[in-house]
Formats: C-alpha cells, sequence, structure tokens
C-alpha cells in the first residue's frame, strides 16, 4: 500500500503486500511524568520473492529514534535513515529469521491529536486506529500485519496502579524508586491498530460470564476515581451483549479477561482493541439523575457495537483501510439487530433510517460522496464516514433480506469458519453468502463500487377483470463527485398487499420475475411483477422496513397513502407514510419564495397524525416518533437547491403550532403517560412512555405560548429524561424568557462539576434556532468550562451550531460561518481529525440560496488558503470546494 505522510492519494489498485513478514512482537513501554520510552522488539524476515537487497521502510509520526540494534548489535549510522515520519534500514539478511530492536521517545501529555500514546486527566491511554501506532514506535502500521503481541509496561505505582494492555494478564511485580511492571500477553494475531495500552489511578467495576461452552471471563470496567458507580448499566448491557452473540451469531468470547476503559479524552465514541475497550466516558457513565433515555440506549448500541467487534473486526480484519465497511458496517449491523431484539424493532428500524437520511443521504449527494468501499483517499481518517457505517450495514441487512435468515447464518457462518484469522475484502465476504446460498449476487456487489443514492420509482395497475395486480419497479442512478458508475444493482423490494381490513392478502405471483415470500429482487432497470388473485382491489405497500437504501417515488394516490398509515399492518411503513408526508408538505412549503403558508400540513394529514400519537394500542416510542417532525436537514435535502434555512424553520414552526392547535385534547392527555415524580426505569417500554409525554408537552407549550407549564415540568422532574426535555423546550421555544433564562442557571448550578452533563448544557444553547444564537454562541466559547482540547465539549458547542442549528450556522450575513472558520482553524491546531469532521457540515453549501452559497464558499476557499493546514482538514476542504 501506498503511503499516507506526504498527503498523495493512495489508491486500492495498488495495494501490495509488505517486503518484510512480521512474525511477533515485544513491546515494552515505560511511562514518566513527561515522557515515555518505548522499546519494540520484532521478529521477522524477508517476504520470498522480495529482492534481498530491498530495504525495510517504517511507519512513523513524529518520533524521535533513540536507538537501533540488529540481533542485538547497534545498526550502523550509514545503514538507516531516521526521520519523524519514516524509518529506513538497509543491509538486513536475505534469508532466514532476525529480530529488530527499536528504541523511540515520545512525550504524551503534549499529545493534544488523541492519536497514538496520550496522557488525559493523569491517565496514559491509546488510541491506534487507523495510523495511531506509528506515534508509538516506528512499524508497519497497516492492518494486513497481524501478529501476536507481548507488552510490558512499567510505571510509578502511586501514578499508575493500574496497568493495562490486550490480552491475558502475565506476570508482575515491583521496581526500584517506587516503579512497577505488568505484562500482557495477546495469543490472537492483530494489526497494530488494536494495540491499546491505558495506565493509571482508575477505579474498577467488577463481574463475570459464563461462556456457552462454561468458560468463566473476567470482566471489568475501569473509571476515573469517584464515577465507577455509574458503569452499572455498561456492565449489564456487556453482559448482554456475550449472551446474545452466542445465540443470534454463535460467535464466543475467547480470552480469559474483558476490559474496558472510560477516557474523558477522546475522539471517537469508542475504540475496539482486543480484550480491552477504551471508550469515550459518555458511553459508559450514566445514572438516572445525569443520563437520559438517549444516553441509556446508546450506551448500551455502543457497549454491544464494541464487544461484537471481537469478531468482526478483530478476530476477521480488514485487509486495507479500503474495506472499512466490512468491519464496520456490519458491526452496526450487528448492533442494530442486538438493540431491536433488546428494545422495539420497529422504533430501532425507524432510529436507523432518520440517521440514515439526515446524515448519509446528504453525504451522497454532496462533494464529499465516496462508495461504501472507496477506491482512492488522502487520509483514512476522513472516511469514518456515514457511508461507510451506515449505508455499509444497510448493504448487510440487504443481503439478509435477499437470502433469508436461514441463508444469510449459514452465509455468516461460513464467514467465521473461512476467514478466521485473516485480513479479509469485501469480495471475500460477498462470497460465503454466494456459496452458502447458491445465489449470484455479482449485481449487488456493485453497493459496494457505486457511489449515490438509487432513485426506485414505484408504479402499480389493478386490473378488475383479471383481479391482479401489476407492480412496475424501476431504478435510476445520477452520477455524483465520486463518478462511480450508475448501473443497475440488485435491490430486495419488500411490499405487501393490504385490504381495507388492514390484513395482508396472499402474495401470488404470476410466471417470471424474481419473489421470495414478500420481497421482490430486482435486478433489472425497469422489471414488472404481476400477483394474481388479490381479492379485490388492494393498497400497494412498498419498500416495508426500507428494504433498500433508495430514494422512493410512488405515484400513489394521497387517499391510498392516508388509508395505509392507519391500516398498514407493517408499523414501519406506517411512521414512513406519514413522514414523507410530513417532508413532502414542508418541502414544498418552505421551497418557494412567496408568504409562508399558516397551516402547511393540512386537515387530513394532521388528523391521521394526532390520530395515531392518540391510539394507546400502539407501542409508546412509536407514537412518539411519529410526532418528530422531520428535521431541517431532512427538508433541506427534499428542497434540493436554493435553500433558505430560515423558511425551513418557520415553515416547521407553523406545521407544529397547527399540529398543537388541533391536538390538544390529544396532547392533554398523552403528557399524563408518565408522571414527572414516576420511579426511574432504563426499559424501552418506560423510555417510549417519557418519549411521548414530552413530545406532547412540546405541542401543548406551543399551543399554550406559554412557559409556564414546562418550567414546572422542568422543577419536578426526577431524571434527567424529564428535565433536559422541559429545558429543552423552554430553550427552543422561549429564548431569552426570564424563565428559560431561570432554568439554565439552574441546570448549570446543579451540574457544573459534571463535564457530562455541563456537555448538555452548552449544546442546548448553541443549538437554540435563530440567527441571535451566535451572540450567545460567542459568550459561551469564552466561558471557563469551555475549551477546544476537549472533544466532547468542542462538538457541544461548535458541532451543535455547525450540525444542529441552520438558522445560527446560515445566518445571511455569513457570521455563522465566519465564527465557525476561526474556530475550526484553531482546533486544527490542537486536533485535527475532529477539526476535519467538522468541517464537513459544509457539505450541503452548493444546495444553498445563492446569497448565502457565495458566503459559504468564500469561507471555505479562505480556509483552504491558510498556511500549516493539517492534511485531515486540507482534504475536507479541498474536496468541498472540489
Amino acid at each position: 500500500m501506498l503511503r499516507t505522510e506526504t498527503g498523495q492519494t493512495v489508491k486500492l489498485k495498488n495495494y501490495s503486500q509488505t517486503d518484510f513478514v512480521f512474525k511477533g512482537v515485544y513491546l515494552t513501554i515505560r511511562l514518566f511524568e513527561g515522557s515515555a520510552e518505548i522499546e519494540s522488539q520484532i521478529r521477522l524476515e524477508r517476504r520470498q520473492g522480495t529482492a534481498s537487497d530491498a530495504p525495510l521502510v517504517l511507519d512513523g509520526d513524529e518520533l524521535n529514534l533513540t536507538f537501533l540494534k540488529l540481533d542485538g548489535r547497534t545498526i550502523p549510522d550509514s545503514d538507516y535513515d531516521a526521520a519523524p515520519d519514516r524509518l529506513t534500514i538497509r543491509n538486513l539478511p536475505a534469508s532466514g529469521e532476525f529480530l529488530l530492536d527499536i528504541g523511540t521517545r515520545i512525550v504524551p501529555e503534549e499529545n493534544t491529536k488523541l492519536m497514538g500514546l496520550y496522557r488525559s486527566n493523569g491517565i496514559w491511554c491509546t488510541q491506534c486506529e487507523a495510523e495511531g501506532f506509528r506515534r508509538i514506535t516506528y512499524f508497519y502500521d497497516r492492518p494486513d500485519v497481524l501478529i501476536p503481541y507481548t507488552v510490558r509496561i512499567e510505571a510509578s505505582k502511586e501514578a499508575a496502579p493500574v496497568l493495562l494492555s490486550n490480552g491475558n494478564p502475565g506476570e508482575t511485580g515491583d521496581l526500584p524508586d517506587g516503579r512497577h511492571f505488568a505484562v500482557w500477553d495477546d495469543p490472537f494475531n492483530k494489526p497494530s491498530y488494536l494495540f491499546a495500552v491505558v495506565a493509571g489511578d482508575l477505579e474498577r467495576v467488577g463481574d463475570s460470564f459464563t461462556t456457552a461452552s462454561g468458560r468463566n471471563v473476567t470482566l471489568g470496567i475501569f473509571t476515573d476515581k469517584g464515577r465507577s458507580h455509574q458503569a452499572g448499566y455498561a456492565m449489564d448491557a456487556l453482559k448482554r451483549s456475550m449472551a446474545w452473540d452466542e445465540r443470534r451469531f454463535g460467535r464466543e468470547y475467547d480470552l480469559d479477561v474483558f476490559n474496558v476503559v472510560a477516557i474523558s479524552d477522546f475522539n471517537m465514541g469508542a475504540m475496539e482493541n482486543k480484550g480491552l475497550n477504551v471508550f469515550n466516558h459518555k458511553y459508559v457513565l450514566l445514572d438516572p439523575d445525569t443520563a437520559t433515555d438517549q444516553d441509556y440506549a446508546g450506551v448500551e448500541t455502543v457497549i454491544a457495537h464494541e464487544y461484537f467487534h471481537n469478531w468482526t473486526g478483530n478476530r476477521i480484519t480488514c485487509r486495507d483501510w479500503f474495506q472499512l465497511c466490512l468491519k464496520e458496517g456490519l458491526t452496526v449491523f450487528r448492533d442494530q439487530e442486538f438493540s431491536a431484539d433488546e428494545r422495539e424493532r420497529t422504533v430501532q428500524r425507524i432510529g436507523s433510517v432518520r440517521r440514515l437520511k439526515s446524515m448519509q443521504f446528504p453525504e451522497d449527494q454532496g462533494p464529499l460522496q465516496h462508495p461504501v468501499r472507496p477506491s482512492e483517499y488522502r487520509e483514512i481518517n476522513n472516511f469514518y464516514t456515514a457511508t461507510v457505517y451506515d449505508k455499509g450495514a444497510e448493504l448487510v441487512r440487504m443481503i439478509a433480506t435477499l437470502l433469508g435468515p436461514e441463508d444469510f447464518r449459514a452465509g455468516m457462518d461460513l464467514y467465521f469458519e473461512r476467514h478466521d484469522g485473516d485480513a479479509a475484502t469485501i469480495e471475500d465476504f460477498v462470497k460465503v453468502f454466494e456459496d452458502a446460498s447458491g445465489t449470484d449476487l455479482s449485481t449487488f456487489a456493485l453497493w459496494y463500487e457505486q457511489a449515490g443514492t438509487p432513485t426506485l420509482t414505484v408504479s402499480e395497475r389493478y386490473d378488475a377483470s383479471a383481479d391482479s395486480m401489476t407492480v412496475t419497479l424501476s431504478q435510476s442512478l445520477k452520477q455524483g463527485a465520486a463518478r462511480t458508475g450508475t448501473k443497475p444493482v440488485m435491490m430486495p423490494v419488500r411490499i405487501g398487499l393490504v385490504g381495507p381490513d388492514g390484513e395482508d392478502r396472499p402474495l401470488v405471483p404470476a410466471a417470471g420475475g424474481d419473489i421470495r415470500d414478500d420481497v421482490i429482487r430486482l435486478q433489472e432497470a425497469e422489471e414488472s411483477f404481476v400477483f394474481e388473485k388479490v381479492g379485490g382491489r388492494p393498497y400497494l405497500s412498498v419498500l416495508r422496513d426500507f428494504s433498500a437504501p433508495v430514494t422512493l417515488v410512488h405515484d400513489q394516490p394521497e387517499s391510498d397513502r392516508l388509508a395505509l398509515a392507519r391500516l398498514d399492518p407493517n408499523p414501519f411503513n406506517r411512521w414512513r407514510i406519514l413522514n414523507d408526508l410530513l417532508g413532502e408538505r414542508l418541502a414544498s412549503a418552505a421551497g418557494g419564495t412567496g408568504p409562508i403558508a399558516e397551516d402547511p400540513l393540512g386537515d387530513e394529514l394532521i388528523r391521521a397524525i394526532v390520530e395515531t400519537a392518540g391510539d394507546d394500542d400502539l407501542d409508546p416510542a412509536f407514537r412518539a416518533q411519529v410526532l418528530a417532525l422531520p428535521a431541517e436537514t431532512d427538508i433541506a435535502r427534499l428542497i434540493g437547491k436554493d435553500i433558505d434555512p430560515s423558511r425551513i424553520y418557520e415553515t416547521s414552526l407553523n406545521a407544529r403550532s397547527a399540529i398543537a392547535e388541533r391536538g390538544r385534547a390529544v396532547f392533554e392527555r398523552l403528557i399524563a403517560i408518565a408522571p414527572a415524580d414516576e420511579a426511574f426505569s432504563p426499559d424501552a417500554e418506560s423510555a417510549g412512555r417519557r418519549a411521548l409525554a414530552n413530545a406532547a408537552l412540546g405541542f401543548v407549550t406551543v399551543a399554550d405560548g406559554d412557559p409556564e407549564r414546562t418550567f414546572q415540568r422542568f422543577e419536578e422532574a426526577t431524571n434527567m429524561t424529564d428535565r433536559q426535555g422541559a429545558l429543552a423546550i423552554l430553550v427552543f421555544r422561549f429564548p431569552g424568557h426570564e424563565r428559560t433564562r431561570q432554568a439554565l442557571d439552574r441546570f448549570y448550578e446543579r451540574y457544573e462539576d459534571d463535564p457530562l452533563v455541563l456537555d448538555k448544557w452548552f449544546a442546548l444553547q448553541a443549538a437554540a434556532p435563530g440567527e441571535a444564537t451566535l451572540d450567545r454562541i460567542r459568550e459561551l466559547a469564552a466561558h471557563p468550562r469551555f475549551t477546544l482540547k476537549n472533544p466532547n465539549r468542542a462538538r457541544s458547542l461548535i458541532g451543535s451550531l455547525a450540525g444542529m442549528n441552520p438558522t445560527a450556522f446560515h445566518r445571511p450575513d455569513g457570521e455563522g460561518y465566519a465564527w465557525f472558520a476561526e474556530r475550526l482553524l484553531e482546533l486544527d491546531a490542537i486536533n485535527p481529525q475532529i477539526a476535519a469532521r467538522m468541517a464537513t457540515a459544509f457539505r450541503t453549501w452548493r444546495m444553498l440560496e445563492s446569497g448565502r452559497r457565495g458566503k459559504a464558499e468564500a469561507t471555505l476557499s479562505n480556509m483552504a488558503k491558510m498556511p500549516q493546514l493539517s492534511k485531515d482538514l486540507k482534504d475536507i476542504l479541498e474536496r468541498t470546494l472540489g
């Protein structure tokens, strides 16, 4: 593989194996105040077929070489070149195994990038995915170099009584000068990106898990001092994840211990290092007073995701970073299925589709478009995207839908059997399902290569004389920024024929067409499917459960759509139809230039929404989803061009007011579904009732035009879900009101020493709609508790402005862009990875109306011209402008 240090493009087609084969490594990491010394002893040999005089070239990043030995003897200066980003060694043995001993010195306390080995609040920690290991020692830092690791950690016993690494614990002991050591041995081959070390003064929550085969696994969750009492739910989620993976996929844990560490300064959500998962403490620490139901669900999902990586990412990893979706998309699918089984399947699916449409669909439409498996990149950290994760998960889901549960499980079993211990490719993954099911998936594989969201167009015709229904499906794909092709792909389209009684009628397909049960396998640009003996004209329910990640165009009478919103036995489609109708009406009203309609929705749609929300036979969490209007970013995507975010906001406000007025009696009743003084339980049913009650409170508050009832709810709340829910209504509906200021002050006074809750305080204010919010954001940036060095805090303010507040970010005067750009450049000097991810907020700038578009382009151009940009941010800016 080509290297990335100088910013050149890395291409999939140029993949090649390493010149040398690594056999194993013994790492000694000596931690001191102000420095760390690393000794890396690598067993290796020249790969067969490599030229006998080919040098060994190892990756580095800001490294300082302290010594270099070959089989115990110092290598002469003339035989190597050492630079901070590369180590080249010449005159190595032409054959046979040899030992290379490399010494480096680094300063973890100065590592604000939070990649490699760094120190956070006194805790030494590593983050090595994707290319962080090269910031610790010179190495083949690439995912296809799989070897066993033995690690010895040495540190002050007072500063770091806990010493952790991958694998199983080994020898421990004391050293002179108040120091001690611990040895960890990982018997499984792994790539360098899965290496981990944590050292510090940490509290531990312990438990155990007995595997299906009877092995006992010791579990530990490590936290900052005084926070271990908040790790109980994470431990419970871990044990449930382990049991679920055994039941659903037959995957048993393989080491003697499994440890999780919660860190406050962390770029990602969490990292799946073998046997030692490192987490952003946001996804470990919670209790009812400080965490919302959404936080509980997030902890459950992320704990499961990182644990599931043990097999889909660790035991089987990716050959190169182009195959990133092979571990991430697959594991997202697995964590989605876990959450669906643990909670309510339809609601979980709605949440996944909402995220896909709000995050990934815009990515597919803009200058940062790329296929699920990209063919090239300049900075791999910039490809940890919604396309790789969320669309990647949708591709796995489509395979499961196309094949059915038995063949899908057989394919997964074959994947684990065939590729355990491998660095695999997408071709390997698709092939196991072809072999297990006998299905040709060659046209399906194009999903991995072609960027963009296909459009699925549906038409229907009922023939009364033949009592048959003809369904015609056509697919198309526009060429986008990635220019990767537009061929038809295989996609599953799940359908139903619904009678007026709300029952699915039997599907009796005529000859021709690839139909399995209720799934049509569409493969051509256009195909027609005929269903016989349909029992009178039915309602066509199409794309059930969002069986393919497409833009649906279905010229279906609105009367049929509203009937399906009441009758469809597929609850996901009941939600989708209402949500689609909402989006279409809002986009139509906001996309014009005339006066904004006071009621952009109309009586029938509002009646359908209110009736569904008030239907006590339906799950409360589902009803809460029905009441959630499409996000402003979703409406913007539907408008497509000449977008005015202020019009979208005003239109959404008018829609909420219309729903509030006509549904007030229902909403008044629903508020009581979760009393403010109710004892808190994080279970799905209780969380659903709270979600519905808070949604109803939001509408009643709009109808009242008075904050008093919401302020009272804030005061009486006994859990963070209700407290933050009420505070959000006050901040969003009554900015500047005395009650809102009082609530914000009381919230701050109560939680000023809790960093995770303080992030909520910053984020809520930064997301409050309105152009004037920027002035408050400027004040908050000067707050003594605000810092750019902590990723969570930076995201809470700067990220909330750019990602959650279109009216303030897209101010017509361009001030939102200017302030954001100033902060982004400051952040880039501290933590380029976080800066680059925030910069993707500009991905839809070309869709704005001309005034805002010009100011966004000028801001991007000015940033791109700045000297000393990181390669991370430079890559995003250049592609966004491209």
